[in-house]
């Protein structure tokens, strides 16, 4: 596999994490809203936004899929992640696509851009025939983003890693 590679969007720049990305990156994590959105706990530390980025990376080597790093191009301000997730879990449904803005860049259309080309390069690049999203019920945003995707509710059905909540489970096909 190869490693994360650097794309790049109209407003984005979508890049492997790098290290000196964890304080933005937990910046992140750590609003309320993401938190809420995500179901974080409230001991979620920059130790675990550092994880994730590493664990993202991880993916990449193995699996040649992951999150990238999301720069708005006119001013390099770390806006989050987005990409393609493939944990190894035994009932995910498959390659999910997701993203995780800061609050701040809610409502601007970057989501939808960033996942645009994260489905672009998963049916180009990986010649992949299908995506998913794993999007809680009340997180009527994501849901939202996922539409403009031109994804579909398939299902809603509890996951082994997060047995407290049904998940919606959007596809979309090449």
């Amino acid at each position: 596999m190869e490693a994360c590679p650097t794309l790049e969007t109209e407003r984005l720049i979508m890049r492997p994490f790098r290290d000196d990305d964890t304080d933005a990156y937990f910046r992140v994590l750590n609003t309320a809203q993401v938190r809420e959105s995500l179901h974080l706990p409230e001991t979620l530390d920059r130790s675990d936004a550092w994880q994730q980025m590493a664990w993202f990376l991880g993916q990449w080597m193995l699996r040649g899929t992951g999150h990238w790093a999301l720069e708005e191009r006119s001013t390099g301000d770390f806006l989050g992640r987005a990409g393609l997730h493939h944990p190894e879990r035994p009932d995910w449904p498959g390659v999910e696509v997701g993203w995780v803005l800061h609050p701040e860049y809610w409502g601007r259309g970057y989501a939808t851009e960033a996942g645009a080309e994260a489905i672009r390069y998963a049916f180009e690049d990986l010649d992949l025939e299908q995506v998913y999203s794993c999007i809680l019920p009340e997180n009527r945003q994501s849901q939202a983003v996922a539409q403009r995707l031109g994804m579909e509710l398939l299902e809603e059905r509890v996951m082994a890693y997060f047995p407290l909540a049904a998940h919606g489970i959007w596809l979309r096909t090449r």
